[in-house]
């Protein structure tokens, strides 16, 4: 097996940031110079993305993060994914004459998160102070950050539309009426201005804690809510299709959230215990994969062939399937994790994976939940036949007004242990709030607007979202944080990543570097739903063999270029203390830096 890499694997012992930006890694990296903990490093890298990729997240998104607080010796989940607002319920969206939540625009915001979800983290988990993490974002947003590529073709693919539809987005991002140009240096001053304003009013009071308390106040209590709600209640726009209409969210809504902090759900494979947020997330297919396929004899195959593809797309086939009919918001649903991952049920499971791709979607059905199972496949029945497309946002050949998401990991000299996966809020998402300098969140469209479904639309609800960081222990010590951009498939290039390091003894970077593949078998998150049975999509690494082997075996096999699915970023705490990162050369913009 080639141990040639792109890029060199990161090792030192003062600190590892990895993230999808190098510009955010440099500043997560300085934050651990200055004395800053993981955290800290976290929160400051993770505010700097929402202004260098604001065409995959931003401040009026959501954030979930896995915690590994070397002091307590334990694993934390951050959940930064606001719930819908009190005014979004199955009729008003119906009594619109709607069937489905729109998938940008304003109807489909639910309460920003990501904001409190950072505070939250630096307040009980960091040791900077507010203007250290918060500068650097500021002055991004102020003196500029060159542009990437995909931020000016999604600039310019929108000129028309935001010009006519959306006047605020397009003073927002063609001040001067024309796109930006990649590489030049791109600017949001009035970002910069929103967060200088409440980096003012924080330190108006005394102490780091209250000064945190307070930019929580500012913008879920303060003048950014007043501001959301005011311009929100005064206007009605249109989505991409046309249709004209007013928010559901309130400053009300807003002054009522608080990001907070969960225990996370933990898988197994082999040696290794595995830590995913919550059933609000997809994270537990990535448990139920790697469940239904320890013990299946994966050590003897080539990493590389046609065998170890076929398995793991037929497991993690099942895992997604599991996913439609029972995640969502355990506050409000009965999720039934410890079935879907207790071993009777996954050996159960294990028996359908055949020598043949599997063109069917076969959700397990567990007890007391045959009805529940039956209106879920019911209601994707009811589905639009699929169109064929392969619904992963990263890739470049989609369209460009679909957004994505950011990742980064981060570990510190004392073994603190960030990953965090931040999303929505895009520029192409929802239009730009004009006093502000940002735009809302189009997470609601995640929701059913049919009743007694796991996904249904209800006030207070989390939207169960695609967004998936990850945290693996090996009994020996080593620690492992990782993750990805890439909606649906983001537990899916996780799992393959983690097969590469766990199974088949790769170094992260090298991992990071192998081809990688997803299906689009079972029915996406995102509106219209569209599913693709026995479809995979092959990175051409893969080679003309293992293709046509796939291909015999069943699989409807598309291909995509070398090197173009999937920006994982990834980074490990050794037993001896060695700290090593890496990133996927993939858009050639994500990066590792150590020391």
């Amino acid at each position: 097996m080639s141990t040639f890499t792109t890029r060199p694997e990161i090792q030192g012992s003062v600190g590892v940031v990895t993230s999808t930006h190098w510009i955010a890694s440099s500043v997560g990296m300085a934050m651990l110079e200055r004395g800053g903990n993981a955290f800290d490093a976290a929160v400051a890298a993770g505010l700097v993305l929402q202004v260098v990729e604001p065409h995959l997240n931003g401040p009026g998104g959501d954030m979930p993060a896995i915690l590994w607080h070397a002091g307590a010796g334990r694993a934390d989940v951050i959940c930064a994914q606001g719930p819908a607002p009190a005014g979004a319920t199955i009729d008003h969206y119906r009594s619109l004459g709607l069937t489905h939540v729109p998938g940008d625009g304003l109807l489909s915001t639910v309460i920003p998160g990501a904001w409190d979800g950072w505070m939250l983290m630096l307040r009980d988990y960091g040791r900077l102070s507010l203007r250290d993490v918060l500068e650097p974002a500021i002055h991004y947003a102020s003196a500029g950050h060159p542009c990437l590529p995909r931020v000016a073709d999604t600039i310019a693919g929108l000129a028309g539309f935001f010009r006519d539809a959306w006047p605020t987005s397009h003073a927002t991002w063609l001040p001067d009426g024309t796109p930006p140009v990649a590489g030049q240096m791109l600017r949001n001053p009035v970002l910069a201005r929103t967060w200088s304003r409440l980096l003012s009013e924080a330190e108006g009071h005394t102490g780091r804690d209250r000064q945190i308390q307070a930019a929580r106040d500012a913008f879920y209590r303060g003048f950014i809510a007043e501001e959301i709600g005011r311009w929100l209640d005064g206007n009605a726009l249109p989505d991409s299709d046309g249709r004209r209409h007013n928010a559901v969210l309130t400053a009300q809504d807003m002054a009522g959230y608080s990001a907070h902090v969960e225990r996370p759900v933990w898988g197994g494979y082999r040696d290794w215990q595995i830590a995913k947020c919550g059933p609000w997330t997809q994270g537990p297919v990535l448990l139920q994969s790697l469940g239904l396929l320890d013990g299946m004899g994966l050590e003897g195959l080539d990493p590389h062939g046609g065998d170890l593809v076929h398995v793991v797309t037929e497991a993690m086939k099942l895992a997604h399937a599991d996913r439609e009919v029972y995640l969502a918001d355990p506050d409000v649903c009965d999720v039934p994790l410890e079935g879907l991952l207790s071993p009777d049920y996954l050996a159960e499971r294990r028996t359908l994976i055949g020598a043949q791709a599997s063109h069917d979607l076969r959700p397990g059905i567990l007890p007391g939940f045959d009805a529940q199972h039956a209106a879920m496949m019911d209601a994707l029945a009811r589905l639009s036949p699929t169109d064929g497309a392969v619904y992963e946002p990263t890739m470049a050949h989609l369209a460009r007004k679909r957004g994505d998401t950011v990742h980064l990991d981060v570990i510190d000299a004392e073994g603190n242990m960030v990953a965090a996966t931040p999303s929505g809020g895009w520029l192409q998402s929802s239009p730009a709030i004009p006093e502000l300098g940002f735009c809302l969140n189009t997470r609601a469209q995640m929701f059913w607007l049919e009743e007694g479904l796991p996904g249904s639309l209800a006030p207070g609800k989390r939207p169960r979202t695609t967004l998936s960081p990850s945290l693996a222990l090996h009994a020996d010590g080593t620690r492992l944080a990782f993750g990805t951009p890439g909606g649906d498939q983001q537990d899916q290039w996780q799992v393959l990543f983690f097969l590469y390091v766990a199974e088949f003894g790769m170094g992260l970077q090298q991992a990071l570097d192998a081809p990688l593949f997803h299906t689009t078998h079972a029915p996406a998150s995102f509106y219209p739903r569209s599913r693709s049975p026995g479809q995979i999509m092959v990175e051409e690494s893969y080679g003309p063999a293992v293709i046509e082997d796939l291909r015999a075996r069943g699989h409807d096999v598309q291909t995509a270029p070398p090197m173009s699915i999937g920006r994982l970023t990834a980074a490990a705490r050794d037993p001896s203390g060695l700290l090593r990162a890496g990133a996927s050369p993939r858009l050639m913009q994500a990066y590792a830096i150590g020391r």
